[in-house]
């Protein structure tokens, strides 16, 4: 984090763990500017499933002679997408789905680390050609991208262990100060939500507004954030990494699914979906979810364009 402050060894520590490991938005990841910053990139072949010679045959074939995909996720949302040990790999559920998906169309994957309201933008000008970064489909992206669904997850809260404020529902957020990730679902609720707690008469929400969910969680160890929201397995590996520094409060609310995002019209939402249908029949999908201990936001019947709202 460029802008960690200087404090005493313990925080140092942490803080170090949160931008490691630090986080990502439930369901729905963004929408805006059209600047990455600099990327850090993993060229990889899975070795499993194996090429499914007619899912193959069903890419394009301007991604076909590409041979490897470039895919797009914000890798400050562990355990879906973050930094790993090397200190460059992007690694996490996204990344080893998106492995074993080009695996099955006889593809090649480089998962490249960019900031999540990027990520959108980046695949309508070809920078990118897919985004896996824990993305909410909706009916509104639906408009600029396709997607093919692929996890369930609502949004969690998360307080400080000690002191935080008892948040049951987005209603308990009136007064209080919220850190968020741009561009999320996260920051569309706490908005939407401060608007409902003035017209009722109540004290409206603070939205405080972070490039990457590791920045906010960083807010909220600080003291600068009251309470912290995510996708739900997010926010349950951050208050697990966290050391007893954080706990989740409420109820997890507005489960949706996760969708693969792909440009408009370009031909690959099929295979790919067939890809995520074999992963399912064969394993491979169940093993990685597994692997990551988020088994249980697992789908049976993904989609294409599947949003819920």
């Amino acid at each position: 984090m460029r802008y960690r402050p200087k404090r005493a060894l313990g925080w140092l520590l942490f803080a170090s763990l949160v931008v490691a490991l630090g986080a990502g938005c439930g369901g729905g990841k963004k929408t805006s500017s059209t600047t990455a910053p600099a990327t850090t990139s993993s060229t990889t072949t899975s070795a499993m499933p194996g090429v499914n010679p007619k899912l193959a045959s069903e890419v394009p074939s301007k991604d076909k002679s590409k041979g490897t995909l470039t895919v797009a996720a914000d890798a400050s949302y562990a355990p879906n997408e973050f930094i790993g040990s090397d200190g460059h790999t992007v690694v996490g559920m996204d990344p080893d789905l998106a492995k074993a998906l080009a695996d099955v169309m006889g593809l090649k994957v480089k998962v490249v680390n960019a900031t999540f309201a990027t990520i959108i933008p980046g695949l309508s000008s070809g920078k990118y050609d897919l985004g896996m970064s824990s993305f909410t489909d909706t009916k509104a992206r639906q408009k600029v991208v396709d997607f093919v669904t692929y996890f369930s997850a609502g949004t969690s809260f998360y307080v400080k262990a000690s002191g935080g404020p008892a948040i049951n529902t987005l209603a308990d957020l009136c007064g209080h100060k919220v850190a968020v990730e741009r561009g999320t679902t996260q920051q569309m609720d706490a908005t939407a939500q401060s608007t409902k707690c003035k017209s009722a008469g109540k004290p409206g929400v603070t939205v405080l507004v972070f490039t990457d969910q590791s920045a906010a969680n960083l807010a909220l160890s600080s003291g600068r954030g009251q309470v912290g929201m995510a996708d739900s397995p997010v926010a349950a590996y951050i208050v697990k990494k966290s050391k007893g520094q954080f706990k989740l409060t409420g109820k997890v609310y507005g489960t949706a699914p996760y969708g693969i995002a792909i440009p408009k019209g370009n031909g690959m939402a099929k295979p790919i979906l067939g890809a995520v249908k074999e992963l399912i029949a064969n394993g491979t999908y169940k093993t990685i979810l597994t692997k990551w201990g988020i088994q249980a936001g697992a789908i049976t019947n993904p989609k294409i364009n599947g949003a819920t709202s």
